[in-house]
């Protein structure tokens, strides 16, 4: 993408009534307005709350509110050129339970209040595969801890990838630390019992990985 057109978007996202973004400062400070208003300030409804994680171009933000209009949804990503596609056709085709927030993914603890969302998606995220990156993993221990401090004691984890790395490192590592899988297969679209939301919805990067012949794995777990 050019830098015109980012810097395009960039402007465009400035007048969205669906995106939030905030600098780093504003959510570390600890003085972050929406930190536990999210539904009555935000979305001005009081619906269960979902959060994207690393939303990209916003398709899963948007189809799972689509779908499910008795919640709310927020795809969040520090990349707004990506997401402005998705906050563009919320307000095209007036999805009011869609919205995006702009901010790094290590500071969901700190957007969020304690027992505040419902679910989380974790949809394509990347892998990390170099020992050295364990870290920046999104389903390593200390990013599971993180969302355990905002997610409902019942709130549900999604992670849909085409990596096996991925998929196996998560399962392994839920396993190793008592988390509850509830759901967990290694080529959903192989799967006709796989769920309607994890298949029926399908990024920009998911179907170049179709053609491909690559298989997308999925997990649904809680963690404990």
């Amino acid at each position: 993408m050019g830098s015109k057109n980012k810097l395009k978007r960039f402007r465009e996202n400035e007048t969205f009534s669906n995106v939030v973004q905030p600098t780093r400062e504003e959510i570390t400070d600890g003085n972050f307005k929406l930190k536990g208003n999210w539904n009555r300030d935000f979305f001005k409804s009081d619906k269960p709350l979902v959060l994207e994680l690393g939303c990209g171009k916003g398709e899963y933000t948007v189809g799972l509110a689509q779908r499910f209009p008795d919640k709310n949804f927020l795809g969040i990503d520090i990349k707004g050129a990506r997401f402005w596609r998705g906050a563009k056709t919320a307000l095209e085709e007036h999805i009011d339970n869609a919205g995006f927030l702009r901010t790094q993914i290590e500071l969901v603890d700190q957007a969020f209040a304690a027992n505040e969302v419902s679910e989380i998606w974790i949809t394509f995220p990347d892998p990390q595969i170099k020992y050295k990156r364990t870290k920046h993993r999104m389903t390593n221990f200390e990013f599971l801890e993180r969302y355990k401090t905002i997610l409902k004691p019942d709130g549900l984890m999604h992670l849909k990838t085409d990596s096996e790395f991925m998929h196996g490192y998560t399962l392994g590592l839920l396993h190793g630390l008592g988390h509850e899988v509830l759901y967990a297969h290694h080529d959903i679209y192989s799967n006709h019992m796989a769920p309607k939301e994890v298949v029926d919805i399908q990024t920009f990067y998911e179907k170049q990985y179709l053609e491909q012949d690559k298989a997308i794995t999925y997990i649904k777990f809680k963690i404990n």
